[in-house]
Formats: C-alpha cells, structure tokens, sequence
C-alpha cells in the first residue's frame, strides 16, 4: 500500500476486498507439529516491540527474529542492541531492516511466518488486515484501534484469520497474569456470588513525555513531528484511557464476563499537559451495565502523585483484588484467600501459549474479546469528550476515522484541538 494512501480510503475498501481475498497455505495440521523453524517478523521497534520480540523468541526453541520494520531506523537500531541476548536467534542483515510508512509491508513480503505488530495503535487496523491477508500468525498490542471505523476492520479481519486457521493473539497482558487469572476465575465462578460494582484505577505518572516544542526540527513536518510524540496525539495513541487505562477497562470487560454495557457516562479533563498535542491526561468512567451494575475506571498521569493501578470487584458475598496482590475478603473486609505461589512473568506466558497454540495447530482466536475491550474504552472517551450519556448500540452506529486523509511523513497536519464537552461531536 502507498505509504500516503488515505487511512480512510482503506478502512472503507477492507470489508469490500475481504471477499475476494485468496487464502493461501499456513502452518496448520501437520506441518504445525513438526519442527520447522518459525521466523519471526517485528513491525514497530520501540520497548514494547522489543520486549514483545524477546519474549516471542523464548517462547519456542525452534524460532528466529527474521525481519524488523519501523518508520525510524534508529528504533531498529535500538531494538537489535537490545536483543543481543538472544543473538543467536537473530537473523536480520541489512536486507531485512525495513523503514518507513510501508516497512510493515515489507516484513511480510520477506518470508516470515508469525508477525508481531507493535506500532502506534493508529496503525493496528491496517497492519492487522495485511497480516491476516497475507496468512500470517499474529500477536498485536493493545488497543486494537483508536477509533470506532477501526474496530470495524478489526472485527472482520478477526473472520479473515479464523477463515484461515491462523492464530490472533493479543496483549492484554492481566488475562496472562497466572495470580490474576485465579482472582478473575472466582468471580467468573460465582464463589464470590453476583457482580455488584467495580472500581478500577490507573494512577500513574506520564509515561513518555512528549519532546518540548523548541526541540523540533525544522526540517520534521507534521506528521513525522506527531510520530515522534504519538502519545501526545489522539489520532495516533488515541489517548491514555485507550492508550494505557485500557488493560483496567479491559478488566472490567473480564470480570463482567465480556458482555456488552448498555451505556458509559464520563469526565475528565487536560490539567497537567503543557505539550502541544491534544489528549486529555484525566478521565473517570461510569460504565452502566445490565443488572443494575455500574462500574467506574479512574485513570489520570500526573508527575509527582500517588500511583495505583488497582481492581476492586464487589459481589454479594465480598471482594476480589487484583493484581498487585491478588485476594478476595469477606464482607467484613477479612482475607478469605490470597494467591501466594511464585507468578511467572505474564508477558511470556502470553507468547508461551501462542506458540504452543501454533505448534500444536490448535485455534486460538482472540479477536472478539479484544476489540470488545477496545470498543469499551472507545465508549468511555467519546462519553467523556461530548459530556454526553452514550449508549453501546449507539456507538457502534457511527463512523469515527481520526486519521489525517493521507499518511506521509513530509505532510502538514495541524495538530487536533482538544476536545471540550459540550461543543466536541461524535460522528
């Protein structure tokens, strides 16, 4: 795909080319149980990339990073340096270090077999859809998207991989928290009794400080100025309630057993940020759930403040925490049980699965589950944005591309305005 190619344009033709894409052979069946070495590709090399690479190759013994992709060679650079541990499973000369907007391509084009796609999320509907067109097994990062079209083309590229029989991973890295998940499965169980009301938190400082405005250099546009500070940017991180928040909301979601709200009210607000970008750094959601359930997410970044991330799950018969520590109290406040064995690290255990899943031949398809979650913050931000109750059936009836028209490194966009309730719209 031309690197400048509207966003739009693509989010509008996927569902369209979706029918008539050939499905070529994967590693299924036989061929997925015998030992034929596994090559991995990396498309976007930041930390998160490079942690989600390292754990991708000691996760199996028969794999090897094959391919990396990224807009700025300096992250390649980074990644590989970082990765020297595990050198001897890493086979990318100078060939396959791809750069640029269509370096994702790139990657795919160059014989791997599994991708790991971990770009700014503005990018993950496009990625996602390359990868499973092209039969490849994926792991992507949360979020999914960052807008509502987005998850769209998520969904129905979640039924291209399951037509294929290629696997989707993701990383909701607390669904992989061995603590975590025995703290969720009580209350999933009904020990606990009935859901009553959640309270989660994601207090915490700002995790990737925007460059200061005097340090751009004249010769950045736009765009690839807003690439370098994605986080600072709507339409490139979609925000910290999406962007970070997103593993709390996502655990909401798990604990209500991945149904759908009827409906979120939001606030939240732009206290702290003095970087030139548009995203808010405060929000608290109220999701409305059937049953008479209400469950709230608070999530701010502020510098110098108390830190707390945090689930308290109230049922009739007492309370799950997690996942600093993972227990359950009565109603009285008293520890009926804490998980006290030693918890294996849950980012590996999130590719330890995936790969024994690709082995094996086995399904595994989290699609669904993962863009629900998604959806779920999306609601929570657009509530806050517009001030406005907003249902989830109404949600999914809008169209919402934050994208700029076309994606090129050398394009002017100024920056969005930050949205202010009670003028900003949805839609």
């Amino acid at each position: 795909m031309n690197p400048a190619t509207s966003r739009r344009n693509f989010l509008a033709a996927a569902g369209a080319t979706a029918a008539v894409v050939g499905f070529p052979s994967v590693l299924r069946g036989q061929d997925a149980t015998d030992h034929k070495t596994l090559k991995i590709g990396l498309v976007g090399a930041g930390g998160r990339g490079t942690g989600a690479a390292s754990q991708a190759l000691s996760a199996d013994p028969n794999v090897k990073l094959w391919a990396i992709g990224d807009i700025f060679e300096t992250q390649i650079t980074r990644s590989l340096e970082s990765l020297q541990p595990l050198a001897e499973k890493i086979d990318v000369p100078e060939g396959r270090r791809f750069v640029g907007m269509d370096a994702y391509q790139k990657v795919l084009d160059s014989g791997v077999d599994v991708i790991l796609l971990t770009t700014p999320p503005a990018f993950r509907p496009q990625h996602l859809r390359a990868a499973v067109e092209a039969g490849k097994h994926v792991f992507t990062e949360k979020p999914m998207a960052v807008d509502i079209d987005g998850i769209k083309s998520v969904l129905e590229s979640t039924r291209i991989a399951k037509q294929k029989g290629t696997t989707l991973q993701h990383g909701f890295c607390w669904r992989f928290s061995p603590n975590t998940r025995e703290g969720y499965a009580k209350v999933l169980s009904g020990e606990l009794g009935s859901v009553v009301s959640i309270y989660g938190t994601y207090m915490s400082s700002v995790p990737k400080p925007s460059t200061s405005i005097d340090q751009r250099d004249p010769k950045w546009a736009d765009v690839e100025w807003q690439l370098r500070n994605w986080m600072g940017h709507e339409w490139l991180s979609g925000g910290p309630l999406l962007e970070q928040a997103i593993h709390t909301v996502d655990k909401v979601s798990w604990a209500m057993g991945d149904i759908a709200p009827i409906a979120a009210r939001a606030g939240g607000g732009r206290a702290q940020r003095k970087d030139d970008g548009n995203v808010w750094d405060h929000y608290e959601v109220v999701y409305e759930y059937p049953g008479n359930v209400f469950c709230t997410v608070g999530q701010r970044q502020f510098p110098d403040t108390f830190n707390e991330v945090m689930d308290r799950v109230f049922c009739e018969k007492g309370t799950m925490e997690a996942p600093s520590r993972v227990l359950t109290k009565d109603r009285a406040g008293k520890i009926t049980w804490a998980y006290r064995k030693e918890v294996e690290n849950m980012y590996q255990v999130c590719h330890n699965e995936w790969f024994a899943a690709i082995r094996a031949g086995k399904e595994l398809n989290s699609g669904e589950y993962m863009a629900n979650s998604t959806m779920l913050a999306i609601l929570g931000r657009e509530a806050a944005h517009t001030g406005q109750r907003i249902t989830w059936d109404e949600l999914w009836k809008k169209d919402q591309d934050l994208a700029p028209d076309t994606l090129s490194m050398g394009d002017s966009h100024p920056v969005d305005p930050v949205p202010t309730p009670g003028t900003y719209k949805l839609g």
